[in-house]
């Protein structure tokens, strides 16, 4: 990739498959064994609201297995922006002193001054070379920025 590409955006592959299929399992079995809560011989009563709730339970569980498929990095000549699970930030490349994936991390990281750094969960090792890729281009659009 070249340095005057606008912006580039990445988020991370397999992980996005691997939690649409866990959530799509769970609101199945959670709604399988929600409809099935209603012919028990076990003498529990089960009432139509039991039953809701449990396809409810499925439904917010997958909720938050979606929360996985939630990082993003977007970069472009003048920062980066980092959406992780639950926290985003936004740094400009003067800010940012490298981009650096350490021997057996799960994910990149933007190094900062002060030994802090901040996770980019969107780059993750089980992509592989989708991954070297994405920290190729971010590397290239720092370099740029600071010439």
């Amino acid at each position: 990739m070249t340095a005057e590409l606008n912006a580039v955006v990445f988020r991370p592959k397999k992980i996005r498959r691997v939690a649409w299929a866990c959530a799509i399992g769970l609101v199945a079995v959670f709604t399988v064994v929600g409809l099935l809560l209603g012919n028990t011989p076990t003498g529990v009563i089960f009432r139509t609201s039991d039953q809701v709730a449990m396809i409810v339970l499925g439904v917010l569980l997958a909720g938050g297995v979606l929360l996985l498929t939630r990082p993003r990095v977007t970069a472009d000549a003048s920062g980066v922006d980092v959406r992780n699970v639950v926290t985003s930030h936004h740094f400009d490349w003067n800010d940012v002193l490298s981009i650096s994936f350490p021997d057996g991390a799960a994910w990149a990281r933007l190094e900062l001054p002060e030994d802090e750094y901040i996770s980019v969960m969107a780059v993750q090792a089980v992509d592989r070379e989708y991954a070297v890729k994405s920290v190729r281009a971010l590397r290239e659009l720092h370099k740029a920025a600071q010439n």
